[in-house]
């Protein structure tokens, strides 16, 4: 997961863009203004920023401008806000922002965002080291792998299992019937729900989405049905 550096003069935008993505595993600096976001990249080095235009002392595209001129934009950097124009993103991001959000921003949108964001700057693998006694003409990958099937002799021999996805989850459950129905639907619920919590590590965002439910009902859903929440809990969020 990512440090994202969250800039914003409006407490309740930080504290919302803080939570959500909280909840998705990213370690999260708030800062109001420029002269907090300047101190918070310098102490954190952020993976990713997110940037309100429309700030009380310096705004966003000049802060942008800013470290782009002292070579300080070495992350990728999101642009929000309420009142943009057409100009002002383009103005943005010829000025080094990766992209524009439109508040009141979505949540999908803003996910989406933030994951485009994070794999554009992740770093690229290695190329393949050089193989010993190999002609310079002769690259590595072009040569045929051997089955995992097959020993160095050619004598097949037992390949290792292939790992189990998902551990722990079970696809399907059993239940006893024989019970009054309130009874056997809670269990088939609450099985349910832990099933897309551990899916999900634990993100109650997600849940939400794959079982339609607001995250409020699903909130009071959990606690009726006593889903330990603690247990897929990767951190706080919302």
């Amino acid at each position: 997961m990512a440090t994202i550096l969250v800039v914003d003069d409006e407490l309740g935008i930080r504290a919302l863009l803080s939570e959500i993505l909280s909840d998705e595993g990213h370690t999260i600096e708030l800062a109001e203004n420029a002269q907090q976001a300047r101190a918070a990249r310098e102490r954190s080095r952020p993976d990713l920023v997110l940037l309100d235009i429309w700030m009380p002392d310096v705004d966003g595209v000049t802060l942008l401008k800013e470290w782009g001129s002292t070579g300080q934009l070495t992350m990728p950097v999101i642009m929000m806000s309420g009142h943009g124009t057409i100009d002002t993103a383009v103005e943005a991001t010829k000025f080094g922002a990766m992209a524009f959000l439109e508040k009141p921003i979505t949540l999908q949108k803003l996910l989406r965002s933030v994951e485009q964001a994070l794999v554009k700057t992740a770093p690229r693998p290695a190329p393949p080291a050089p193989v010993v006694g190999l002609p310079s003409y002769i690259r590595p990958e072009s040569l045929p792998v051997m089955p995992a099937s097959t020993s160095l002799a050619g004598v097949p021999s037992l390949a290792a299992p292939a790992p189990v996805q998902h551990q722990g989850l079970a696809s399907e459950q059993l239940f006893e019937l024989d019970r009054p129905l309130r009874e056997a639907r809670d269990a088939f619920e609450k099985s349910y729900f832990e099933f897309h919590l551990a899916k999900e590590n634990g993100s109650m965002t997600r849940v939400a989405e794959k079982t339609g439910l607001e995250r409020t009902h699903l909130y009071r859903k959990l606690k009726q049905l006593g889903v330990d929440l603690s247990r897929n809990k990767r951190g706080g969020g919302i």
